[in-house]
């Protein structure tokens, strides 16, 4: 068995977050919630996607499926039947920088829960006849992700966006380097990714600290150690433009998109505000512009991308042939406004309240303050307070909105992808100046 546990003091006395690291290099951080009857934890591994060689693209993916099939002493069903036995969530997801394994359950519950969760993400037995058939799985997966066109044109966007970069490989992957994947290469890539220097464990709700620790050192703290992780260069966006005809969309579905700060950059909070005011919400420019003057598309929106050393900032809109050159149109001109005029006192303090809810109302459950708690030192290395939150917002000022627009809605750093039955509609560059 590993040595003691190294308790660290006490992170956030006024979030009652507390965090500890293992000898092996697996951080564990709590946050204690005495109000609720919950404790939600998760395993959260520090690579995703975009960490993979091009032939194991969507391995991460597919070990996340995986995991849920058995181990060497619960097969799949019994899995399930424990879980449930505890009236527990246990739930995962793959993304391009993370992978996660959570369970939700009944303060009571957590030690059993514990061993669960410990159990199927460390113990795999990746037998080739659960292999064969969730490849099947995945792949059905990945057919069913093309045939729905709101994903097929972020994948399309993306992929051209980040051209030549590990970001622009679908988390999925493709057919056939799902098809490609075995019993080694699964074990390989497993014991590379799922140990102490590239895992954090969270958890939050009606629990203690040294007491959890203790399970978890009990469950991890033999686990290897396991070699730094090289992450790959920045990714340099390119401004494309990309057409692709399907006859079988009744509209046509639009992505258009630049390059936006990273996750961590001290103008994030500005890029947020600068989003929800271009197409966040019901009230914002985009929304009240397209949809309810013009009439031109039943959905418009916009959304901050960011990722550890860049981000995009993307429109994605559905309208009809005839009406995307307009909606196109009145889409760079917002976004040439936003460059030329500083936001109005109340439109900026709008977006302020609405963002600030979103924050504040998104943290009332236990579960999302244990994927905050991993999120924040993954990506900070700190916690930040709502407060300071709340204060970094209100900081922002009208023209730092402005210059950020300025600097992002360069003519020559907008990309666009059109799919859908395009009938003769042809978008030039010249239509995109701003």
């Amino acid at each position: 068995m590993s040595s003691p546990a190294l308790i660290e003091p006490t992170t956030n006395i006024q979030r009652n977050i507390r965090s500890t690291t293992l000898p092996n290099g697996l951080r564990v951080y709590t946050e204690r919630m005495e109000h609720v009857r919950s404790v939600c934890m998760g395993v959260w591994i520090c690579t995703g996607s975009r960490d993979e060689q091009p032939e194991q693209n969507g391995i991460s993916h597919f070990i996340e499926h995986m995991l849920f099939k058995g181990t060497h002493t619960r097969s799949a069903q019994q899995l399930a039947r424990e879980v449930d036995a505890i009236g527990g969530n246990l739930d995962a997801f793959t993304g391009k920088e993370m992978v996660g394994f959570n369970i939700k359950v009944l303060d009571q519950h957590v030690a059993p829960a514990l061993d669960i969760l410990s159990d199927l993400v460390m113990h795999p037995v990746f037998s080739p006849e659960d292999i064969a058939r969730e490849q099947g799985v995945v792949t059905e997966e990945i057919k069913m992700d093309e045939d729905n066109p709101d994903y097929l044109v972020h994948e399309l966007f993306v992929q051209n966006f980040w051209r030549g970069h590990a970001l622009s490989r679908p988390i999925l992957g493709t057919k056939s380097t799902v098809e490609s994947f075995a019993q080694g290469n699964l074990f390989a890539y497993h014991a590379s990714r799922f140990h102490g220097g590239n895992m954090i464990f969270s958890a939050a709700g009606n629990l203690q600290h040294d007491e959890f620790v203790a399970q978890i050192t009990t469950l991890f703290g033999n686990v290897p150690a396991g070699e730094p992780i090289l992450y790959d260069p920045a990714p340099a966006a390119q401004a494309s433009l990309i057409q692709r005809n399907k006859r079988s969309l009744e509209q046509v579905q639009l992505c258009l998109g630049v390059p936006a700060p990273a996750v961590n950059s001290t103008r994030r909070h500005a890029g947020y505000l600068l989003s929800t005011i271009l197409g966040g919400g019901m009230s914002s420019r985009l929304f009240q512009t397209v949809r309810e003057e013009r009439g031109l598309a039943y959905s418009i929106y916009s959304e901050l991308n960011p990722f550890r050393d860049t981000g995009s900032l993307c429109v994605y809109a559905g309208a009809s042939a005839e009406k995307t050159p307009e909606l196109i149109r009145l889409t760079i001109a917002e976004m040439h406004r936003l460059k030329e005029e500083p936001v109005s006192q109340e439109e900026l303090d709008r977006a302020r309240n609405q963002l600030k809810g979103n924050l504040v109302l998104g943290m009332e459950s236990s579960s999302a303050r244990m994927g905050n708690l991993a999120r924040q030192q993954m990506y900070f290395g700190r916690f930040y307070t709502m407060d300071e939150l709340v204060l970094s917002i209100d900081a922002v000022t009208a023209e730092e909105v402005r210059q950020l627009a300025d600097e992002l809605f360069a003519p020559d750093r907008i990309a666009l992808t059109l799919l859908g039955n395009l009938k003769g509609v042809k978008i030039t560059r010249d239509h995109l100046a701003c």
